[in-house]
């Protein structure tokens, strides 16, 4: 693949706020955003990254969430998600240990602790994480496996950003651990998905062992196409497919070099990804969409396969 044109397609749907959305004219979500920020720094475009940091950073909500969705400048869902809030701790130390930029670092710190503090307010009394506030603030009753895993890898990397700075945050070490043990041990307090984030997020995010991939691995991976999105669909999609790669490849595990070539059917020749493809009517799928974050997933993929030094410690297995 041409990582050159893959981020010039990211940069190019990039909006002059530096929002990034999905496709031209489309939604800005702020975790898709910021996986789309994270492609162009594993591409080296680190003054587009920035930008799009900065984007999140100006429009933060007081209580330190973002919103569930934004369009050309204006909030399209006054929902917030959690694991969306939270993200932004990732994307900020991925950046900054791409670039060594310790001004940025310091410059964001303040959205990446309202961020950790907004999430740690709203978890459950079982110290798990609802999906998300509905417009009212209320919380939505399903407790998401993917969206649990992806908190406290989040709060992991909040520590890192906070060690950097010669900060401490140990209420945040053991929200994170408190969340991995209850992943681990607690599957029945999780809303239950047919989705291939289910399986492969625990490993993605430290939670699990890499073995933990075994069990469903021929339910979910389909040779030479990529990954289902659900298990029971026949449909691969290229977010997926990359995630599970980024897993495997900092692992050490060659299974990611697979994927990567499987990714390649998904190509389009001017360098962005279809989100999937449905093998069953030989169609790509959803009609005509190829999204920014699908991009962003690759381009990390293939920085991890690669030993990218910057995306491998983002995530890396947990020692």
């Amino acid at each position: 693949m041409n990582a050159d044109h893959t981020a010039a397609v990211i940069a190019a749907c990039q909006l002059p706020d530096g929002a990034i959305p999905w496709t031209p004219g489309g939604i800005t979500d702020p975790w898709n955003h910021i996986e789309a920020a994270m492609g162009l720094d594993a591409a080296d475009r680190h003054a587009e990254a920035e930008a799009a940091y900065d984007w999140l950073a100006a429009r933060q909500n007081p209580d330190g969430s973002w919103y569930a969705e934004y369009r050309e400048g204006l909030v399209a869902d006054l929902a917030k998600d959690t694991n969306f809030t939270a993200y932004i701790a990732v994307g900020v130390l991925h950046h900054a240990l791409s670039t060594h930029d310790s001004a940025f670092l310091e410059r964001l710190w303040p959205a990446v602790s309202a961020a950790m503090e907004f999430v740690l307010r709203v978890r459950r009394p079982d110290r798990t994480v609802p999906w998300r506030l509905r417009a009212d603030g209320t919380t939505t009753p399903e407790t998401l496996v993917p969206g649990n895993c992806s908190v406290q890898h989040a709060l992991r990397c909040a520590v890192r950003i906070a060690d950097l700075l010669g900060l401490h945050r140990p209420e945040w070490t053991l929200a994170a651990k408190c969340l991995r043990e209850a992943i681990a041990s607690r599957a029945a307090d999780f809303t239950p998905k047919p989705h291939a984030m289910d399986w492969y997020y625990p490993v993605l995010t430290g939670v699990l062992a890499a073995d933990h991939l075994d069990g469903d691995w021929n339910r979910f991976v389909v040779p030479g196409l990529g990954v289902r999105c659900v298990h029971h669909e026949p449909w691969v999609t290229g977010g997926e497919t990359a995630e599970l790669a980024i897993a495997l490849a900092v692992r050490g595990d060659r299974r990611a070099d697979e994927l990567l070539a499987d990714l390649e059917s998904l190509r389009h020749h001017d360098g962005s990804y279809w989100t999937g493809y449905q093998f069953r009517d030989q169609e790509f799928w959803p009609h005509g969409e190829r999204t920014t974050w699908t991009a962003g997933a690759v381009l990390l993929a293939h920085a991890a396969t690669a030993g990218d030094q910057s995306t491998v410690e983002v995530f890396a297995p947990q020692a």
